[in-house]
């Protein structure tokens, strides 16, 4: 009686406890592991996904991969998607179920909710533009804890000084605090996911510390933009650094109100006056020193404090701190070499052999390690130097590329003595010799005598008198 009753409780307890689900989606896992970084138990992060604790702790563990799942052996909504597809594509508000009567009378034999939840994960319903505006809808103003949220955006700025190299537009990527306000942008010569990465981590120490949430707007190097789910490559970078990514609904910019308005100072006050002569490091100084001076001297509305500046505010968000090396991604652009063998490089220059003077090379940083790559166009790397402070000036020289260009400048140099402009030089023999064969070819029936003896027979000249006689 005993062991029956304890396999009935067991059974009970089985039966009544909730089905969770056996994958974590990307932004489940980072959600994870930023509370795990904030200090929470696996028990109280599974309470809070509403997940089994055995399944945190494998995705905590890198035990699993978020997003991977083994492939079914059959999909049964396969056969009515482009059905499904071009039905929603007429009509973008069609009622799901009227659909399913349809697919049901095709030979569709699942469940209406396991139809519904496949044309939400496959994206089916495409978006009706005119019914979802938001000009002229009422809002409401968002509220922003302290150390809550970091804003993220990129910013186009036209017409960059042409010794910067990058085209018509220069790219700044801007963070800002949401609860204080204060913000901070670093220049990159593109958008890239590299690119994103550096600026993101230089962004994060200019702005003092991490907070608990980053927030995006729907940029490819960080989600799906028709889904709005994370990158499987981008959840490696929130891992890094233990914050969760938030999405911003399509088409809401209001949603990041407080870094657009930083995206506009930013062009408006600082953008609009810089000079050409400037280079890339010092206009970012300036940008840095502009944010210091002005950017956080700027009062806040009235709270339970009273007035304060944007620096007291943020000074008191509390932030955690930056891991000690950013997130290892590999920055790479390519650059002429100069006649001088040397390669420019966020404000420094690295010497290569010197004969790739004038060839193009490629050039890459691995964040966080202390050295750069210079590689040719085919991906052979030909040189490597240690990494010098952005915008040092430093010339990093490689001691056998010194002697190889000096032995290659010095070769082609000659040491004879220069010609006078108004000295004489007469035809040498080689010369001389040149003009003889000249000479020959324009009289090849010249006679040369072998003495100064010449014999002439005059008979001739007699006949000819006496027959020029005789006609006349």
């Amino acid at each position: 009686m005993g062991l029956l009753r304890r396999w009935r409780s067991l059974t009970t307890r089985r039966l009544s406890k909730e089905p969770s689900l056996p994958m974590l989606t990307r932004e489940e896992d980072i959600d994870a592991h930023a509370l795990r970084r904030q200090g929470w138990t696996i028990s109280a992060i599974a309470r809070h996904l509403n997940r089994d604790r055995k399944t945190i702790r494998a995705y905590l563990n890198d035990e699993r991969v978020a997003g991977v799942r083994k492939p079914a052996d059959d999909d049964p909504f396969e056969p009515f998607v482009d059905y499904v597809r071009e039905r929603l594509r007429e009509d973008p508000h069609m009622w799901a179920v009227t659909l399913f009567d349809e697919v049901t009378n095709l030979g569709y034999d699942r469940s209406y909710p396991t139809f519904t939840r496949q044309i939400r994960t496959r994206g089916l319903r495409p978006h009706c533009e005119p019914c979802s505006a938001t000009k002229g809808r009422a809002n409401v103003p968002i509220d922003h804890p302290p150390g809550e949220e970091t804003q993220w955006d990129w910013v186009e700025l036209p017409d960059p000084p042409a010794s910067w190299g990058w085209g018509k537009n220069a790219h700044l990527l801007v963070g800002a605090l949401a609860h204080s306000s204060r913000w901070r942008g670093t220049l990159a010569a593109a958008e890239d996911q590299a690119q994103l990465i550096d600026a993101l981590d230089k962004t994060t120490r200019k702005l003092g510390g991490l907070t608990k949430k980053w927030r995006f707007d729907r940029m490819t190097t960080v989600c799906h933009p028709d889904s709005g789910k994370v990158t499987a490559t981008f959840a490696a970078v929130a891992k890094h650094y233990g914050v969760q990514v938030a999405i911003c609904p399509p088409r809401r910019g209001n949603r990041k109100g407080v870094v657009e308005k930083s995206n506009h100072t930013a062009a408006q006050r600082w953008w609009r006056t810089l000079p050409d002569d400037v280079t890339v490091e010092e206009a970012q100084a300036s940008l840095d020193k502009w944010c210091a001076q002005r950017g956080d001297a700027r009062l806040r509305p009235a709270g339970v404090d009273g007035r304060a500046s944007v620096l007291t505010v943020a000074e008191a968000e509390p932030l955690a701190p930056v891991p000690a090396t950013p997130f290892p991604a590999t920055l790479s652009e390519d650059r002429t070499v100069s006649a001088q063998a040397l390669v420019a490089w966020r404000g420094n220059f690295y010497s290569v052999p010197p004969e790739l003077a004038r060839a193009q090379v490629s050039v890459s940083q691995r964040l966080g390690d202390p050295h750069v790559d210079i590689a040719t166009s085919s991906g052979i790397v030909i040189a490597r130097h240690e990494l010098a402070p952005d915008g040092a000036g430093a010339m990093v020289r490689d001691h056998g590329h010194v002697i190889a260009l000096e032995q290659l400048v010095l070769a082609g140099h000659d040491t004879s003595r220069p010609h006078r402009r108004k000295e004489r030089i007469p035809p040498g023999p080689a010369a001389r010799a040149a003009a003889e064969q000249l000479r020959a070819r324009q009289q090849p029936d010249r006679v040369t005598a072998a003495s100064d003896d010449v014999v002439i027979d005059l008979s001739k000249y007699d006949r000819a008198a006496t027959g020029r006689n005789t006609l006349t």
